[in-house]
């Protein structure tokens, strides 16, 4: 037993020295911080966005002259990496946003004005331009889907406007997302805080494989959970930010929904993968190409498209102009359309959050499902505020102890089951009961939520 122990002992002692670099991270801070700069973004705030003075008199009026009496400064300290040598900046637009004046302040002391190239709210992502006749030390892009979770990282920057910190740490997941159109983040536990925004995260190779851009934290202090975004999405991003000052994403006029894996195993798939597409937009693209609701997208123009969060981007980077082959299942058939990609028309993100709706027992012509449903009537259209296109079964009841609680509420119609129009409540049961038997699967139902198609997959 005393060598057993002896030989675990020693087993974790190996593991432990074998789980940091033993030569540490010396060389890598001594080749890399020359090219890692501060950012300081100044905006001159307006008579009216001043602080007050205090009035004659007052026992405070000694503090006026304190304040000053010209328009007062906000500043914005960041971070940022240089990725050419003629001075091209990366950094955050959170860290430049509304500024007046932007100056970039190098290890060594030295500091230069910058103008915006361009920037990018929706990735966080801003390019800056040293004002100087001089070259600087650049650092190199490198491959962040081989990034894998458990590799070293290593992040250097400004926290709190210490100038030059390095942290180290570990890719603790992959894929994360937090509330952005993009978002596709490397988390990771490096110290990062206030004023690393916009820096640079390295591998261990020395090439920047994220953009620090977020933490997670309950006392504005790193606790571990630091966000960055992948160098994969942040050199497409920055490459058009150059070439054109903004960038130029594709679009072809669809809302996806995730295929969950209740409704895979109704679709007939292996497994989730895939989008389904709830809406295609009148006159666009994607409506063009022969899209329809119901249709679950399994690759886009060669892609494979693995879940309804990668979508948007694989579209997103695809050249505008491009005729793009999109392979869907449609009912259980397997097809491929063409969608030709035009440009998304940016605007700022109208951010809204769906609900459920409250679950009641009002009485209706019958339940199935969970769901109390009803025929329409123009009554019951004006009461719901159903959309003028919804044809079906309205739903006036959800059971809370069904399957279909979070997945369907008060005020949706059903418009389908197993593909199947419905708008009879004998009927419906008929078909529903009878996918049911036939599969043992969950059945598929088409929903129609405020103009929108939604689907889901309900077990009895």
């Amino acid at each position: 037993m005393r060598a057993l122990f002896a030989l675990i002992v020693m087993i974790a002692c190996a593991a432990g020295a074998n789980a940091q670099p033993r030569e540490g991270f010396a060389e890598l801070a001594e080749a890399l911080s020359p090219s890692v700069v501060n950012i300081s973004a100044v905006q001159r705030m307006t008579e009216d966005e001043a602080l007050p003075t205090f009035p004659p008199g007052s026992p405070l009026e000694r503090f006026n002259d304190l304040l000053g009496d010209g328009p007062r400064i906000a500043n914005s300290l960041g971070s940022g990496f240089v990725i050419d040598a003629d001075g091209i900046v990366v950094t955050n637009n959170h860290v430049i946003d509304e500024a007046d004046e932007v100056e970039v302040t190098f290890p060594d002391g030295r500091t230069f004005p910058a103008e915006i190239v361009g920037r990018d709210p929706a990735t966080d992502l801003a390019v800056l331009r040293i004002e100087a006749d001089e070259t600087f030390q650049a650092v190199p892009w490198g491959d962040s889907d081989a990034a894998r979770v458990g590799d070293w990282v290593v992040a250097i920057g400004n926290p709190f406007g210490f100038g030059g910190s390095l942290t180290a740490g570990v890719i603790s997941a992959r894929g994360r997302e937090i509330g952005g159109r993009y978002d596709d983040y490397l988390q990771t536990d490096v110290a990062i805080n206030q004023g690393n925004s916009g820096g640079p995260l390295f591998n261990m190779d020395g090439e920047v494989v994220g953009v620090n851009t977020a933490i997670f934290t309950p006392t504005g202090a790193s606790v571990g959970i630091s966000f960055s975004i992948p160098s994969n999405i942040a050199v497409t991003v920055v490459d058009q930010l150059l070439e054109y000052g903004e960038t130029r994403r594709g679009w072809v006029g669809i809302n996806v929904q995730p295929v969950t894996s209740d409704m895979a195993r109704a679709l007939g798939l292996p497994g989730p993968r895939g989008a389904i597409v709830s809406r295609v937009e009148e006159g666009g693209p994607a409506e063009a190409g022969g899209l329809r609701p119901g249709d679950v997208i399994l690759a886009f123009n060669g892609v494979p498209v693995p879940d309804d969060r990668r979508l948007p981007r694989i579209v997103a980077e695809t050249s505008i102009g491009t005729r793009a082959d999109v392979d869907i299942l449609r009912r259980g058939e397997a097809m491929t359309l063409e969608v030709e990609v035009e440009r998304l028309e940016e605007t700022p993100p109208q951010g809204t959050m769906v609900t459920g709706g409250p679950m009641t027992s009002e009485r209706s012509e019958g339940s199935l499902f969970g769901l109390n449903l009803t025929p329409l009537t123009q009554a019951l259209r004006r009461r719901y505020d159903v959309h003028p296109d919804a044809e079906g079964l309205l739903v006036t009841g959800v059971d809370p102890a069904s399957d279909a609680v979070g997945k369907v509420r008060e005020g949706d119609v059903i418009e389908e089951i197993a593909w199947t129009p419905v708008d009879d409540v004998v009927e419906a049961r008929e078909i529903a009961t009878a996918a049911w038997q036939e599969s043992g699967e969950p059945v598929l139902f088409t929903i129609n939520r405020d103009g929108q198609f939604l689907f889901q997959a309900l077990s009895p």
